[in-house]
């Protein structure tokens, strides 16, 4: 399902480190155990060691980004094992709206960047959101508007091993951690839908928790890459 790496266009390359400001949608959830969305799109050496207690979907509006500004879906099913003997995080899927970073993406941090088309709409009622690839829907969500107080949220509270993402690619391992901060609010997730060939369909999932978060600013070190 991933786009070919020798079918996308040259763009211009830009390495690691980068520093990104946005806004961001995030919303924790808990899968069905027998929900497909656990081993969808997960590379097959990595799908047996596939644990999912929490997993995470974030939609991220880059507003700066050394690429070009640039919006973003992605889904982490949770963790798997990977060759140092650890469980990390790792994205199964991911959407972006331009080929410089899906290219980019991929080369620095062995993410599985494949490009979409995103229509964003914000009101004060809400934001909605649709991910579309060649004239098919892959994705729509519906957020109400934030409510209650802005609460601040950093990375750095969260223990190291838990935020070291780690992506297998081309036969390399990727191992990465980002860092960010930035105030978030708790929205209601109003409605969502998925396309399960094109992204994992998690519509029968939980929903623990739903967060806008706002002005973050995020940088994405180099990768250690094995």
């Amino acid at each position: 399902m991933l786009q070919p790496s020798e079918s996308l266009p040259r763009v211009p390359l830009v390495p690691a480190p980068w520093s990104l400001r946005g806004d961001a949608w995030i919303v924790l959830l808990k899968l069905p155990h027998d929900s497909p969305a656990r081993h969808a799109f997960v590379p097959a050496e990595l799908r047996a060691s596939v644990a999912t207690p929490i997993s995470a979907l974030m939609c991220v509006d880059y507003f700066e980004a050394p690429c070009g500004p640039y919006r973003e879906l992605l889904f982490i099913p949770g963790v798997m094992g990977f060759a140092d003997g650890r469980s990390h995080p790792s994205i199964s899927r991911i959407l972006v709206s331009t080929w410089d970073s899906v290219v980019n993406g991929r080369i620095n941090w062995g993410i599985p960047k494949d490009r979409a088309d995103f229509d964003f709409a914000r009101s004060a009622s809400g934001d909605r959101l649709v991910v579309t690839s060649e004239g098919r829907e892959m994705c729509a969500l519906a957020f109400e508007a934030p409510r209650g107080p802005r609460l601040p949220l950093r990375t750095s509270w969260v223990p190291a091993r838990v935020g070291l993402l780690a992506q297998l690619h081309e036969g390399r391992t990727y191992y990465y951690q980002p860092a960010a901060r930035g105030s978030a609010r708790l929205c209601r997730l109003r409605d969502w839908r998925f396309d399960g060939r094109l992204f994992p369909d998690i519509a029968s999932a939980r929903v623990l928790a739903s967060l806008r978060v706002e002005r973050f600013e995020m940088t994405f070190p180099r990768a250690a890459v094995c």
